[in-house]
């Protein structure tokens, strides 16, 4: 036989002990109040209007190094992909992980140095460069980003309008560009 604690027993918590509210039933008359996601004024469906020559160019840490293992121009290369203009972007954090690989990648160092890419200032805690882009392309939406990492390409894919240039057969691709602009599909 199963003994029954009493409401008063002092293992029992006081929210327990409370009755449970009653429910009121919903107004069908109310106006209900829901909250929608606000979305960038530079998408129409997917296309993203925002992108367009000169392309700015987000480039990760082993985008470079891949471009150097593949013997590849980055902003030829780039340029060959596009068939317009592009300027090669690399943040603070970029550099900072560069830096931080040592004398093995002194070439990648030198490479993130030219002149023809554009440095981008930094204003957060930590040289997490992963993060660092996914927030920077997440606030503007002109960025297309440059990785060979799988689990970076992963995060971006969930923002809608945000291309991906990657390097497969020794040659750079796109995906996610509209038809428009950009490479023929292969």
């Amino acid at each position: 036989m199963k003994r029954m604690i009493s409401l008063r027993d002092q293992r029992i918590n006081e929210k327990d002990r409370a009755k449970a509210p009653v429910k009121k039933k919903e107004d069908p008359s109310a106006i209900k109040e829901r909250e929608v996601p606000q979305h960038p004024s530079c998408l129409f469906f997917q296309y993203n209007t925002q992108l367009g020559p000169p392309y700015h160019i987000l480039v990760d840490t082993n985008f470079i190094n891949f471009s150097i293992k593949a013997k590849l121009d980055l902003v030829q290369s780039m340029m060959d992909c596009l068939y317009a203009k592009c300027i090669p972007c690399i943040t603070d954090c970029v550099m900072g992980e560069i830096e931080k690989l040592g004398q093995k990648y002194r070439v990648a160092l030198r490479i993130a140095k030219d002149p023809r890419f554009e440095r981008l200032p930094c204003m957060h805690k930590g040289t997490y460069a992963d993060d660092c882009l996914v927030q920077r392309v997440t606030q503007h939406k002109c960025y297309i980003v440059a990785t060979v990492d799988k689990e970076l390409k992963r995060r971006i894919r969930k923002i809608p309008g945000v291309p991906i240039m990657y390097i497969s057969r020794h040659r750079y691709n796109i995906e996610r560009m509209p038809d428009d602009y950009g490479a023929p599909r292969f």
